[in-house]
């Protein structure tokens, strides 16, 4: 009988350390963030990170927001509205220069091949765009974009009529004849080329800029918040490196949080790199967005890039990702 009640006590005292830990656990409710960004590919690591549970299994409860673009998601950062985006430069450096809370915590996404200059049946060449409306989402990586085109082949702006159209519009615009061509992402020059007679792409991207898409966060909300916070930026670690290891997988992902159609998402996702990382490119592309602000008198601030980067999360997750210096 000694030796049944030392055996019980015994196994007691094993078994109750973690029951404890496990109520304690369970206890611990996860952690409530509300995230935001376009509907687009380029951003999968929000949709997979959400799709695949991943931020579920980091204690996470995310609510993701989506709206017209990554970009018009980012100003909501201002004041705390949301706790994180996914967006483009000049985007960030607009909203830091209202709010120096808004800052980049990792460089997300690289642009290699998906910015486009798309025209009409009646334009056939880049030449041929002087006098004509051209179809630009101000304050995104649409404008950065043709503005690296302006820079790059020497053009005139007074040579063109820019019209302020959302990216999503874009496509209805150029058909109706609002406009002669639009400059943005994909996946809107893939469907004007496939659904307009005699549309076509006449510039890409490749050789004049690699745009590229930051998670930002708001900085207040981030430093009362560190595990949370260090929680999130490990999510979309984890969930760019399933992006890279599981492309099928991940294309499903996509296109199920998208409805859209998982052919055309697996033709656009090869086009950009999910890199999540910080670099001297991080550094660089905030730099062009920032003088691109200063030309067209649109900064309210002076900005520094170094200011706006945020890198211990990044540095506490995976230090090897972080060489701003390089």
């Amino acid at each position: 009988m000694k030796r049944l009640i030392r055996r019980a006590v015994v196994t007691s005292m094993l078994v109750a350390p973690a029951m404890l830990a496990a109520g304690a656990a369970l206890a611990q409710a996860p952690a409530k963030m509300t995230i935001a960004t376009g509907v687009d590919p380029s951003f999968a690591p929000f949709y997979v990170a959400k799709e695949a549970g991943i931020f579920s299994r980091n204690g996470l409860d995310v609510q993701v927001n989506t709206g017209p673009s990554g970009s018009a998601m980012v100003a909501f950062l201002i004041g705390n509205q949301i706790n994180a985006a996914y967006g483009a430069e000049q985007a960030g450096v607009s909203a830091h220069a209202v709010d120096d809370n808004v800052v980049v915590v990792a460089d997300g996404t690289e642009l290699k091949r998906w910015m486009s200059i798309v025209g009409s049946a009646e334009v056939p060449d880049l030449p041929a765009l002087k006098g004509k409306k051209i179809g630009v989402a101000r304050g995104t990586g649409s404008e950065t974009f043709w503005l690296a085109v302006i820079k790059a082949k020497g053009l005139d702006p007074a040579d063109y009529r820019i019209v302020n159209v959302e990216a999503p519009e874009m496509v209805a615009a150029l058909e109706r004849g609002n406009i002669d061509a639009f400059a943005v992402w994909e996946p809107w020059p893939t469907r004007a080329t496939g659904a307009i007679k005699g549309a076509k792409i006449l510039l890409a991207n490749e050789g004049i800029i690699n745009v590229r898409n930051f998670v930002y966060m708001n900085r207040g909300w981030a430093t009362k918040n560190p595990d949370a916070s260090r929680r999130f930026v490990a999510s979309l670690v984890e969930a760019a490196d399933r992006i890279k290891a599981d492309p099928a997988g991940s294309v499903a992902m996509v296109a199920k949080f998208l409805k859209q159609p998982p052919a055309l998402v697996g033709e656009l996702m090869p086009k950009v790199d999910y890199t999540m990382n910080l670099s001297g490119g991080t550094l660089a592309n905030i730099a062009v967005a920032i003088d691109h602000l200063k030309g067209a008198g649109k900064l309210t601030k002076p900005v520094q890039p170094a200011e706006m980067v945020m890198p211990e999360l990044m540095r506490e997750v995976r230090p090897a990702a972080v060489a701003l210096g390089k």
